[in-house]
């Protein structure tokens, strides 16, 4: 699932909000941010 993470606060915005208006409902920035897992890759020897 796509989470998204405000700029200014730091808090994480579920997609449900972000998908009707691109605003943080914590501080009202509209800067806001894919977070990215990174997955560890192993290599075969």
């Amino acid at each position: 699932m796509v989470e998204y993470k405000c700029f200014i606060c730091g808090k994480i915005v579920p997609y449900e909000l972000v998908r009707k208006r691109v605003r943080c409902p914590y501080c009202g920035s509209k800067i806001l941010y894919k977070s990215v897992q990174i997955i560890p890759r192993v290599k075969a020897r």
